[in-house]
């Protein structure tokens, strides 16, 4: 009973002590034993808005102390030369690492989550591929079609029948439609009004969650999870299965499909355009002389596809799902990219127009506004990174080998110091200077990463983005279902908890 009654003394003693001594209040506690974590649990379902409150004070960096021994200890920052140091100036000294690349092994040794030669030869094959003319051509052919075939049909019945939809899962299964397209040349139609269930989209979302866990937990504990095959590694490793799956039938129906082509034009030397990803990557094994056996496998193109279409698939539709909710909050924002579409219609007298994302490429106020979108609720709200060697940060953190880096995007995109009074406000035209022009600052803005890993496909998204927010806006008002609570999910991406329920209304062009 002694031994009781001193040891809570000494939390008690502790816990004054320390609390005298902070500087920042919204700090948590770095307890004995337990570190941080009696602070993170309570504020796991707001954990973005928990760690953005702590960043506010001080340096926009801070380290949370996870308990001993767990692995857990993180500097999480928003803090703009802390990102810069981290992502240019000694980039080399901060990798992915190997504890990004166990978290996220459902992606394998895709883009993602590789760092090192592995992922430079990767990259070197990706980009070759994504910013080709004919890939930058099927895009915006893809990403038109499906928008003029599939969303505004759908989302014309939805106005004639007054259904209430969920107009984030609208464009999610718009954006799977599209990447699957893009990726693997064949459109799964999910997009359609009965809504159909899509195993594949059910699996990856189940993963997402998953991988969350592993990051908010010790790892012991998610391992030893694994291990037993209980809990959320247990859903994990079915969500794998699924995947896998889905991936290998249509790797092994394209190449059945490329055989026979081959076969129907022995002896026809004539280069053909590769319609889809996959083909283009397979290609590559059976021309390119610098791929090795490695970029032979089918795991190889298994896991290069996978990170394509997990990148593609989430992060545009849920920008998508902000952008509408933040239009209803402010409608002179509407209104003034209703202006710009107004200007450049070319189809006047047709009861629904769909724009070609070719003709949205000049309007400045809409990309300000996908900007804006964007920088409050990035898509992708944390960029972790590994500590190769002994390092200081600019905001003056020690870090050391074994600890972890995440930018927080979100965090970043609410700090006064950096964008003004106003970083709370929708306001596109903080992107726009006085000479009508965009002006993009890159070094406050790391939504689609930095230095030599920043994204592939941010014109495709933009593209992707520009197409389908012009022409449902231009078509319909949505209304915003009045009385819903519209928060954030932790997740991978940033989607809303409970998707954004609308009616669709026909605009009278």
């Amino acid at each position: 009973m002694t031994f009781y009654c001193a040891l809570s003394t000494l939390f008690i003693a502790y816990f004054f002590l320390v609390i005298r001594r902070r500087d920042n209040v919204h700090v948590p506690l770095n307890w004995p034993y337990v570190g941080m974590l009696p602070s993170l649990l309570p504020n796991v379902h707001r954990v973005h808005d928990w760690f953005t409150d702590i960043l506010k004070g001080g340096s926009h960096s801070f380290l949370f102390m996870g308990p001993w021994f767990s692995g857990m200890a993180t500097v999480l920052t928003c803090n703009p030369d802390d990102l810069h140091y981290v992502t240019k100036t000694r980039a080399s000294n901060f990798p992915k690492g190997s504890d990004f690349t166990e978290r996220f092994d459902i992606l394998g040794d895709g883009l993602i989550p590789t760092s090192g030669d592995l992922w430079r030869n990767q990259r070197k094959i990706a980009q070759k591929l994504v910013h080709s003319k004919e890939f930058r051509v099927s895009a915006v052919m893809v990403t038109r079609e499906k928008v003029e075939k599939g969303l505004v049909p759908m989302l014309n019945d939805v106005a004639q029948q007054g259904m209430v939809v969920d107009l984030q899962d609208v464009f999610r299964r718009c954006a799977f439609d599209s990447m699957c397209k893009l990726v693997f040349g064949v459109d799964p139609c999910c997009l359609s009004i009965e809504f159909p269930t899509v195993p594949f989209v059910q699996a990856t979302n189940e993963a997402d969650e998953a991988v969350i866990l592993r990051y908010i937990m010790p790892k012991s504990w998610w391992k030893l999870q694994r291990w037993l095959n209980i809990g959320s590694e247990k859903k994990l490793a079915e969500a794998w299965e699924r995947v896998d799956h889905f991936i290998y039938h249509h790797i092994s129906s394209r190449k059945q499909e490329l055989t026979k082509l081959t076969k129907e034009k022995a002896g026809d030397n004539t280069q053909t355009t590769s319609p889809d990803l996959l083909t283009s990557y397979i290609n590559y094994q059976l021309h390119d002389n610098d791929a090795d056996n490695l970029h032979k496998s089918d795991k190889f193109l298994r896991d290069t596809t996978l990170n394509l279409l997990v990148a593609g698939k989430d992060t545009t539709s849920v920008a998508l799902a902000w952008f509408f909710w933040l239009l209803s909050k402010y409608p002179r924002s509407e209104t003034k990219i209703l202006e710009e579409l107004r200007a450049i219609s070319p189809q006047k007298n047709k009861d629904l127009v769909v724009f070609d994302p070719l003709e949205l490429d000049g309007l400045v106020y809409l990309h300000a506004a996908l900007c804006e979108t964007l920088r409050l609720f990035p898509s992708v709200p944390g960029l972790p990174r590994s500590v190769a060697e002994r390092d200081v940060l600019p905001s003056g953190i020690e870090v050391r080998p074994g600890m972890s880096i995440i930018f927080l995007n979100y965090a970043l995109g609410r700090m006064e110091d950096i964008w003004g009074k106003d970083a709370l406000e929708f306001k596109p035209e903080r992107w726009i200077s006085d000479k009508g022009t965009l002006k993009l600052d890159y070094s406050k803005y790391l939504v689609f990463g930095a230095g030599q890993r920043i994204c592939l496909g941010k014109d495709l998204a933009f593209i992707q983005m520009k197409g389908v927010a012009a022409t449902t806006l231009f078509n319909f008002h949505v209304h915003v279902v009045e009385g819903q609570h519209v928060c954030l999910k932790p997740s991978i991406v940033l989607p809303i908890r409970n998707g954004l329920m609308v009616r669709m209304i026909k605009r009278s062009v």
